[in-house]
């Protein structure tokens, strides 16, 4: 009997380690795990740059309170300005804590220039922003919500595509437009250029915060730094985590001059985030993602979805659609993913579920070839074996 609570429906399997796209189990098996943590593991398991850079940094300094510089903070914020929209970060330790700090800045900045009745934040219905009770309930996800009441106001709702409700939801008292760029949870739903450039637009108009969480989808994993750069758009605040520690708890939120103004001394603080350790990972995660790995990403996204495609093809009554952008891939089938995902462990081949029949497909972002032609001849020996 585990003595850990059971929030979580654990598969009875666990591991050793860990070392790039695959896994080792405590019983001796050789996993590809192209669930890397759910998109957090960026660099794959055990990278040797990463390795170097917690051993260096633990034999200095692990935490110091937020009370005191933190140069190793400055040095990660500084390259993350550097190679985004933003001109400040405040960091966190997790996506959830990001998301909820994203919220706090769009309400906090119009308090700040005298407008504190616009505290509403609009979101997509069925979205997933973390599991905090403000987070579950912005999500508008009742599966999320149930048994978390009563219901934390200051969210409505649109349907994913539905701009006409989008702008009918804006009021006086609406503060930001809060969308995932790609929904990772809700079935790996990428938010179409036109659309993003849209919901700019209407921001723009009605002088309202536009907030893109790239919690999921951030730090290259799309094949661009952050997926919103496909669009061109500019945000004003943008939630990021997993990808950014490479398998160390990292969150942060990015913000531009005019929203980050709003933040002075004691609105906000996280005794862990920040911490040098951390830190000292995030640049080493962030020096690693460069041109050379995005164009990785890119190349073995090309090849991994047109394959796919081809089993699509071939397996046209078990395989609905080919979802995703860069290495955030999802295979919906058109009925529950559950057995086809046990399948595929069985065959030493680790995925993970999302909405509406999706099996998420996560790669390490220097995954190789030779690894994406394994899975690929998983899947189809599981098509075979389903069909």
């Amino acid at each position: 009997m585990s003595s850990l609570a059971n929030n979580y429906k654990r598969k009875n399997i666990s591991f050793k380690r860990g070392k790039g796209s695959f896994l080792f189990s405590n019983d001796g098996k050789k996993y590809l795990d192209f669930v890397q943590g759910i998109a957090v593991n960026s660099l794959g398991h055990s990278n040797d740059k990463l390795n170097k850079a917690i051993q260096e940094q633990s034999k200095k300094l692990w935490h110091v309170s937020n009370a005191f510089k933190i140069p190793e903070g400055e040095n990660l914020a500084s390259k993350l300005v550097k190679r985004t929209f933003a001109n400040s970060v405040i960091f966190q330790n997790s996506g959830a804590e990001a998301t909820e700090t994203a919220i706090k800045v769009a309400r906090r900045y119009f308090f700040s220039i005298g407008q504190k009745h616009k505290t509403r934040i609009i979101c997509l219905k069925n979205s997933f922003h973390g599991r905090t009770i403000a987070a579950i309930h912005a999500s508008g996800s009742k599966k999320m919500t149930e048994g978390f009441g009563p219901k934390i106001p200051g969210f409505d709702h649109f349907e994913f595509g539905d701009h006409k409700k989008l702008k009918k939801l804006i009021k006086k008292n609406t503060a930001a437009i809060m969308i995932e760029t790609v929904m990772g949870e809700g079935g790996i739903k990428v938010i179409p250029n036109w659309c993003i450039k849209g919901i700019r637009k209407i921001c723009n108009q009605k002088k309202i915060l536009l907030i893109l969480d790239e919690v999921q989808c951030g730090i290259g994993r799309s094949g661009k730094f952050f997926a919103f750069e496909y669009s061109k758009v500019k945000p004003d605040i943008v939630p990021i985590a997993k990808g950014i520690g490479g398998g160390f708890p990292i969150g942060a939120v990015l913000m531009t001059k005019k929203v980050a103004k709003a933040m002075v001394p004691g609105t906000h603080g996280s005794t862990f985030g920040g911490n040098p350790l951390a830190m000292a990972v995030g640049s080493a995660v962030l020096d690693q993602i460069n041109k050379n790995l995005l164009m990785n990403v890119n190349k073995m996204s090309k090849y991994f979805i047109t394959e796919l495609n081809k089993i699509k093809i071939k397996y046209p009554r078990l395989i609905q659609e080919v979802r995703g952008v860069g290495l955030l891939i999802g295979l919906q089938l058109f009925k529950d993913q559950t057995e086809f995902i046990k399948k595929l462990m069985e065959n030493k081949l680790l995925t993970i579920r999302a909405a509406e029949n999706v099996i998420r497909i996560l790669p390490p972002l220097n995954v190789k070839k030779k690894e994406i032609d394994l899975a690929l001849k998983i899947i189809m020996k599981v098509c075979k074996e389903l069909s």
